[in-house]
């Protein structure tokens, strides 16, 4: 099934939220038209723009949530060193309520931070439904390929498709190379009809570049619609050009470069600046569990994301560059606010959020976490009172190594034979007395 059918059944949660995604961008398009400007490709970056404002507020919420764990994160790191080679039933437990004991301390839970990321994820696969399959949302656009569907088929409307309307299309889709699959495949025609029918039509004819217009509208079978698939074609091929890159096809022609290759390498260096900044709050310590994960998924997921938008439409590519630089005006922004947010008082509001949903489950009040400076020092002290200790122990044992090498050597060159004889009558006369 294609993402419209996907979408007007009403089986998936993802249906209605990319279905009121679509007529946020249909509005964007309708509103560029009043300008005379008609380009998928610079609704798509507003429609990036207007995403990532409504969603923002969870956006900030996460990086509160990710600097608060900055500030946990040695007090979780004690209780995990603590319990490092306890493996037992009872030393886990006693381990998870100390844990569990930490996050109240400072007023959040220990899935607070996956919530928000959690909230966001339909509407991020969603989005990926729309920017890749934008006449199914997007009736402005649309409307264009229905009057190619319903020129070649004969009929007044594409409501009006009999089963098999669709043959001659699909026979040239696979003469001409015409991939009939993506996110999802087109799939068996058998038996559908209509809308559906013509819903299908519309995501093959979305596939073409503009070469492959050209070869539609010469194509004999084609030939009594031929007028109206080149009127069609030069609208679409407009809308669908953007600074000179067809957005239907993928920038990945062959191995000579092309213009197009610009937006899977500036996806993938927008995202590494992007993911550079996110972290720039997040102290992480090396011996932090997942660091080393995280770091290695920092590096590889620009590289991932080059790779994809070589191989997807450059719509798709534009909407990750897009996303991505958006997302590094807003970091440097919460980047911003969050070197001046007092920890403390944060803390202090999380605290008092999380007394309320005590109080309504009849739970007594978390105590507030005294100073969050206070509690860092406290645990940094330690540990350099541990490692003074240490370091003091290694003095102290190097000395009586020297100590004991120089009673050894007197009076004789050390390493020489003689100061090995010596050594020797040294040791006898120490331990016969």
């Amino acid at each position: 099934m294609d993402f419209l059918v996907l979408t007007k059944t009403g089986g998936f949660l993802l249906g209605p939220i990319a279905n009121v995604l679509g007529v946020i961008m249909d509005a964007l398009f309708r509103f560029t038209s009043i300008f005379g400007v008609m380009n998928i490709g610079l609704c798509i970056i507003l429609f990036t723009i207007v995403i990532k404002l409504i969603m923002f507020p969870l956006t900030l919420k996460q990086q509160k949530s990710s600097k608060l764990m900055a500030v946990m994160q040695p007090e979780i790191q004690a209780i995990q060193k603590k319990y490092k080679d306890k493996k037992d039933q009872d030393s886990m437990m006693k381990m998870n309520v100390e844990t569990k004991a930490v996050y109240e301390k400072y007023g959040t839970s220990m899935t607070g931070g996956c919530l928000q990321l959690i909230i966001q994820m339909p509407i991020l696969f969603a989005l990926y439904r729309v920017i890749y399959n934008i006449p199914a949302y997007v009736e402005s656009v649309k409307m264009y390929f229905a009057q190619v569907v319903t020129a070649i088929s004969g009929v007044d409307s594409i409501s009006n498709l009999a089963e098999g309307a669709a043959t001659n299309l699909v026979n040239f889709a696979n003469a001409n190379s015409i991939p009939l699959t993506g996110m999802n495949a087109i799939g068996d025609l058998t038996g559908v009809t209509g809308t559906a029918l013509g819903n299908k039509m519309i995501d093959i004819l979305y596939k073409l570049n503009p070469a492959q217009w050209v070869a539609l509208a010469n194509d004999p079978t084609f030939h009594s619609a031929a007028d109206v698939i080149n009127t069609n074609a030069a609208q679409i091929e407009s809308m669908n050009s953007f600074l000179g890159i067809n957005l239907a096809t993928s920038p990945w022609t062959g191995f000579v470069p092309t213009l197009a290759w610009l937006i899977p390498v500036l996806a993938g260096l927008t995202q590494w600046y992007s993911t550079k900044l996110m972290t720039s709050t997040q102290s992480m310590s090396e011996d932090t569990p997942g660091a080393q994960s995280m770091k290695t998924m920092n590096t590889m997921m620009p590289l991932m994301s080059a790779f994809f938008c070589f191989t997807f439409p450059a719509a798709i590519g534009i909407y990750w560059v897009a996303s991505s630089a958006v997302q590094v005006v807003q970091q440097l922004a919460v980047n911003s606010y969050l070197n001046k947010v007092d920890i403390d008082e944060m803390i202090a509001k999380n605290v008092e959020k999380a007394n309320k949903k005590r109080a309504k489950q009849g739970l007594p009040p978390a105590k507030v976490s005294q100073n969050a400076s206070a509690n860092l020092k406290n645990i940094q002290a330690a540990a350099e009172r541990e490692e003074a200790e240490r370091a003091k122990k290694l003095e102290k044992t190097q000395e009586i190594v020297k100590e004991s090498t120089n009673y050894y050597n007197q009076n004789a060159k050390p390493g020489s034979l003689a100061a090995k004889a010596n050594m020797v009558q040294k040791y006898n006369e120490k331990h016969n007395k």
